[in-house]
This record gives C-alpha cells, structure tokens and sequence, in this order.
C-alpha cells in the first residue's frame, strides 16, 4: 500500500492559496486573524476524518488524538507520539493570492518564475534540487511566498493520519496531533500546553532534507 500522493498535493495545493502571514510588529496572539482561517479548517477535516478530542485552543492551536488500536494492555504500554506544524508564513514576503505552478518531471533546468522571470532556481543555487530530478516540482509565481513552510508539513501530518484511518491493519499507538501559529515570529509555542497535548515523544514536521532529524 501506498499513501496518496495525489490528495497529498491537492491538500498542499489548497493550503498554500490561504493566507496565514504571521506579523512580528502585532501585539495580539495570534499575530494574525487570518492564521486561523487555516486551523479552522484543519479542525473541520480533522474531525471529518474521526479523530478525537479535536479542537481549536483560546490561543489558537490546533489538537487532536488518533486513538491506538493496539490491544488495550500494549496501548498502555506504548508511548504516545507526537506530530507538529505551523499554520502561518513568514512576514517577510506576501503570503496573498498565492500561484502555485507545478513544473512536471524537473530534469534539473533552470526554473524562471513566470510572474517575475528575474527570480530562478536551479542546481547552482539550490543544489537540493539534484534530488528531485524526475520528480514534479511545486514553485510560487514570483510575486509571493510559495507558504510550503510550514504548510507542506501540515498536508504531510493530514494525509498521515487519514492513511492511518484507512488502513486499520496498520498498528500504532496513541498518536497526538499539533498545528501551532506563529512559529515564524519567534512565539509560537509561547501557550503551547506540552501536558495537554500529552505525547511522551514528538516531531516537528519541518525539516529540509529527506531523512534529517534535527533535535
């Protein structure tokens, strides 16, 4: 079995048109309003997809529970496991009427951003794009933020989860789910409640290269 690349995108791809600017000169939490239009909907597919105890904290943050189908005393046992991402972008560069593009099977040309042609990427520059030769490649337009920080973590953390609700063999513990604001300025785990959200262990989906665990 494998997991469905396809929905994964278009989540990706609907995510990144939200805008969830975070704003560092705000003095209310969140920094931003419009953050929240994302949790909202991560709360309604959360519960879409039959976790528990979703829910949308006073601060913003996002909870909710896959349960463990593990035999009740092994579930006891197991620890629980956490997994996290951000909702909003950086303020340095619009995250407003986001363009994605797809650039199918990337053979390692340069990419020139067709609302400002000035802006490429290629291989001199992001030598991390030698990895994704044969791939689909995801960009903005050139004139805003592409948001996949953090929201490629947020697609990646949903369509888990659903995986995990569609394929009961696979057997897991508790798993405890996390969607936070304001990562990009700085405070965005200034009221996370690490005992509320209950996981012994947890990642961060929010890293750069496939298979590096930063801790």
């Amino acid at each position: 079995m494998q997991m469905n690349t396809k929905k994964l995108v278009e989540r990706f791809l609907e995510y990144v048109k939200i805008d969830t600017q975070s704003d560092e000169n705000s003095t209310s939490y969140p920094s931003t309003e419009k953050q929240l239009t994302l949790s909202r909907l991560l709360v309604k597919e959360l519960k879409e997809l039959g976790l528990s105890d979703v829910e949308l904290t006073e601060h913003g943050y996002v909870f909710a529970t896959l349960p463990s189908n593990l035999p009740e005393e092994k579930s006891a046992s197991t620890p629980v496991i956490g997994f996290i991402a951000h909702v909003d972008t950086s303020p340095d560069v619009s995250g407003e009427n986001v363009k994605p593009i797809i650039h199918k099977n990337y053979q390692g040309e340069e990419i020139s951003l067709p609302e400002d042609p000035t802006q490429k990427i290629g291989l001199d520059t992001d030598p991390a794009l030698k990895n994704c030769i044969d791939h689909d490649v995801i960009t903005a337009d050139g004139t805003t933020l592409l948001g996949a920080d953090n929201k490629a973590g947020v697609a990646e953390i949903m369509t888990a989860m659903e995986y995990l609700v569609n394929n009961k063999d696979i057997k897991h513990g508790t798993i405890k789910i996390a969607f936070t604001v304001d990562e990009e300025v700085g405070t965005g785990t200034k009221y996370f409640d690490v005992q509320k959200f209950g996981a012994k262990y947890a990642y961060t989906i929010d890293g750069e290269t496939a298979g590096e665990i930063e801790d």
